[in-house]
């Protein structure tokens, strides 16, 4: 019986044990596709809740200031001009519920669903009532971050913001203190407009997938590995010690029943 049990507590040893290869990132040599390519590539199109960094340039320092968030603006920063002066998002342009964002002197502007290039020319078309021509003045639009949430295994979950215009799912994780020993990194669930996709971190080939880049609002979930639900231990030690723990307690209980 005792010879049996021992068997039985190596198989669970080996069971419970956290293979390497599940642990490294990018293994293996990614296969580029043209499709994929072309759909990692595509400009992103505009959502309720982003925030946008506009800025605005130009040589009449009045009319410039004209569309200053504030009339309180500082004559050393004068000739910059711009809609805003930050790049936060409590700074920028928030898209409302409607799709709208508001600017000073030209009001409300629909942007839901356009590239950043196509509220440019949008807004360049709005311009030229105040200026001559596109060439007296010079403006900017981009999102002033993607912001995005992790759950799960992960070392700081919670939402987060990276002030980019592109950020990969490695960004994301390695911005959120990286996946813990217990995640699965094979199976990691990205959320876009209520779809699922599952991502293994462990194969170079993420880097052709659709969704290496994430979009703002995305939602990043990392769950755990079965390793962690059996309590056993994360690492070789940790299970060593729990197992050896387990037959010291049954050994001890089958000879006090002995001794009976």
């Amino acid at each position: 019986m005792l010879k049996r049990f021992c068997v039985l507590l190596l198989v669970s040893f080996l069971a419970s044990c956290i293979p390497s290869k599940d642990l490294i990132y990018l293994q293996g040599e990614p296969i580029t596709k043209k499709n994929v390519y072309k759909l990692n590539n595509e400009p992103y199109r505009l959502q309720v809740d982003d925030v946008l960094t506009i800025d605005l340039k130009a040589e009449d320092e009045k009319i410039v200031a004209l569309f200053k968030k504030s009339n309180n603006i500082n004559q050393q920063n004068a000739n910059t001009g711009g809609f805003e002066n930050g790049t936060s998002a409590q700074t920028g342009y928030r898209i409302d519920r409607h799709g709208n964002i508001r600017l000073p002197r030209i009001g409300e502007i629909n942007v839901l669903g356009y590239t950043t290039k196509e509220v440019r020319l949008k807004l360049e078309e709005e311009l030229l009532k105040y200026f001559k021509d596109k060439e007296t003045f010079f403006v900017t639009v981009n999102l002033s971050g993607i912001k995005y949430t992790v759950i799960g295994e992960i070392e700081d979950p919670g939402p987060k913001v990276i002030y980019q215009t592109n950020v990969s799912i490695l960004d994301a994780i390695s911005n959120s203190g990286d996946i813990k020993i217990t995640g699965n990194k094979k199976k990691v669930e990205l959320w876009r407009n209520r779809k699922k996709y599952v991502l293994d971190l462990t194969k170079a080939t993420i880097f052709d997938s659709e969704v290496f880049y994430i979009h703002p609002n995305d939602y990043i979930n990392v769950p755990a590995l079965k390793q962690k639900s059996w309590g056993t231990g994360t690492t070789g030690l940790q299970s060593l010690t729990t197992l050896v723990s387990i037959f010291t307690l049954v050994t001890s209980t089958i000879l006090l029943v002995r001794n009976l």
